[in-house]
């Protein structure tokens, strides 16, 4: 099993349900300069806001910009964004000698796999792997103390890479290495996630991005704070696969039920699309913004 890193207590956080977020990863194409960047953040009038961890790479946010960000807004919270079921090749956590020419090196770590296909430079993980929490906890860490409210834990659908088997999915596969399910081990990944984050602040924010199949398994449920889910109604400049809109809003049911906030994300570029997006999230209750896939703009946000 993969390492139990951080064993508090992991109650999810009770907070403010937003009206409207903000989910930029490239800050630095709002405005020239950082301090235009912040003052810009600051007056998009959103309640919740999810940045990178780094302005620009190596470039962390310090406490006072985002001071100055959550004063923008009254009960204001801002997340970090962490990608915790894949490996991307511009952090710094990432060494040269891992890839030559272009692919992975045999100084590669045993746990980085192939790479995604969709997004170049981020790498399939065995995000159960020790070596591999142990890279990711101290950053949870440091961004609980550089003043972050919370996390927002993006590929945490890893488990469904190994859920593959030929051209189809197998729900609940077994890890062999663990003797537990693929789907088990992101649950207790993203446990120990929170408890760390919550070790330093007790009310830290917990949010996974997709994977809405572990909200079936409790411990996950009692553990995050709400969900972010990306592509529901759309899938780029089409609309998105009506039974996939259907299985995952029936995921969505319980975490409705007891009023968990659900962020939805979606990239259409079209007008109609966009207007699509914004009544049917409307209609079930969700928190809606329409971005760009880059994450570059402030796009539109509501209820």
């Amino acid at each position: 099993m993969g390492l139990a890193l951080c064993v508090a207590p992991c109650i999810h956080s009770t907070t403010t349900s937003p009206s409207t977020f903000l989910y930029v990863l490239q800050a630095e194409s709002l405005a020239n300069t950082k301090r235009a960047v912040v003052k810009r953040i600051a007056s998009s009038g959103r309640d919740w806001i999810i940045l990178d961890a780094n302005f620009q790479k190596d470039k962390p946010w310090t406490k006072s910009d985002l001071k100055t960000i959550r004063a923008g807004k009254l009960g204001r919270k801002i997340l970090a964004y962490l990608s915790i079921g894949e490996a991307e090749d511009y952090r710094s956590y990432w060494l040269s000698t891992w890839k030559h020419e272009g692919a992975l090196s045999h100084k590669a770590p045993s746990w980085i796999l192939e790479e995604d296909s969709d997004w170049h430079g981020n790498y399939h993980v065995k995000y159960w792997d020790p070596d591999w929490q142990k890279i990711i906890i101290p950053k949870v860490y440091e961004l609980m103390k550089q003043g972050f409210d919370g996390v927002y834990l993006d590929r945490v659908d890893g488990f469904e890479q190994f859920e593959k088997k030929g051209g189809d999915y197998v729900d609940g596969r077994i890890n062999p290495e663990t003797k537990q399910t693929y789907r088990k081990d992101m649950v207790d990944w993203v446990k120990s996630i929170a408890a760390c984050a919550r070790n330093t602040n007790p009310r830290a924010i917990i949010v996974p991005q997709n994977g809405v199949q572990l909200l079936r398994d409790s411990d996950f449920f009692v553990t995050i704070s709400a969900i972010g889910i990306e592509d529901l109604f759309t899938d780029g400049n089409s609309i998105q696969d009506t039974n996939h809109t259907k299985e995952v809003l029936y995921d969505l049911q319980k975490i409705k039920s007891v009023r968990k906030p659900i962020l939805v994300t979606e990239y259409p570029e079209s007008h109609r699309l966009r207007v699509m997006a914004e009544k049917k999230a409307g209609k079930n209750n969700l928190i809606w913004l329409i971005t760009d896939r880059e994450l570059k703009r402030l796009g539109v946000s509501g209820n």
